[in-house]
């Protein structure tokens, strides 16, 4: 098998281009640097030159609200780079898994977020990547694999953050009314690379298990660091010094109820992964 991924140097595709190697499966990684995803020509000549069995879409523009000031760079990376990805995949006959979020909900529902429900993004970022989903699924052999608050050992994320900070500073304030599942690359990599050989199709929600608010997850992180969780004190969207420009869903806890319908053994509970990757970090 080969495996075509975007976005290779990003947290998600580095872990996923050292689970191929260690797994001996043959991978092709493409970046900003070597192919522009929003370039039909340049997608399709390097879908065609790899000529992959699967390819796993990770490439996007994640900043969520730099996406606010700009659409028009948001839906070209997170939806028109989609739409040339699975033309290109539906000519190389390579299965498509396209890594899309949380923030296609509203976060208004009472209950987790299950794959059957009507989406309704409030900021750019989750309006391009759901523009980006419809493009992926016009197409027979893709899965999307909804995930959410995503952290690894490579690039930018909110462990590395406050790891940082928690050595930095006597106290820390997060929000308390925004809950999600916490999700880490070494765990997403293998289901999504499980995803592309099984050949799967259709939406899955794929995260790791314990819903947390962003306060209880930090409180989480400072405890394993080995420091005393009532340093971080909880404050609500509302008081947050300057306000975010996008929205941010309240409730962004995703069921993998189609994942489990599958076959497959959830992903862990996130604070196993989030004990290997402090201890990583030291």
């Amino acid at each position: 098998m080969h495996v075509l991924i975007t976005g290779h140097r990003g947290q998600l595709g580095t872990e996923l281009m050292g689970l191929c190697a260690a797994r001996g499966i043959s991978a092709t990684g493409i970046d900003v640097d070597t192919v522009d995803v929003t370039d039909r020509d340049a997608v399709a000549a390097a879908i065609a030159s790899a000529r992959p069995d699967a390819v796993i879409h990770c490439a996007a523009w994640t900043a969520v609200d730099a996406c606010e000031s700009d659409p028009g760079l948001a839906f070209r990376a997170n939806a028109d780079a989609v739409r040339w990805v699975a033309e290109a995949c539906a000519t190389a006959a390579a299965h498509l898994v396209h890594v899309s979020t949380d923030y296609v909900f509203d976060g208004t529902k009472p209950t987790p977020y299950v794959e059957t429900d009507v989406p309704n993004p409030r900021s750019v970022y989750g309006q391009s990547k759901r523009a980006g989903e419809i493009e992926a699924l016009k197409h027979s052999a893709v899965a999307v694999a909804r995930t959410s608050w995503v952290c690894g050992a490579a690039g930018n994320n909110m462990v590395k953050t406050v790891h940082r900070l928690a050595r930095e500073r006597d106290s820390l304030a997060f929000v308390s009314d925004q809950f999600g599942h916490p999700t880490f690359t070494s765990d997403l990599a293998p289901a999504l690379l499980r995803l592309a050989t099984d050949r799967r199709t259709g939406i899955y929600h794929v995260t790791n298990q314990g819903a947390v608010s962003w306060y209880e997850f930090v409180r989480e992180i400072v405890r394993l660091m080995g420091k005393d969780p009532s340093m971080v004190r909880p404050i609500t969207t509302a008081e947050l010094n300057p306000p975010r420009p996008a929205p941010r869903p309240a409730n962004s806890v995703l069921a993998d109820v189609a994942w489990r319908a599958a076959g497959y053994e959830p992903l862990r509970d996130f604070r196993a992964p989030l004990a290997e990757l402090l201890a990583i970090l030291g």
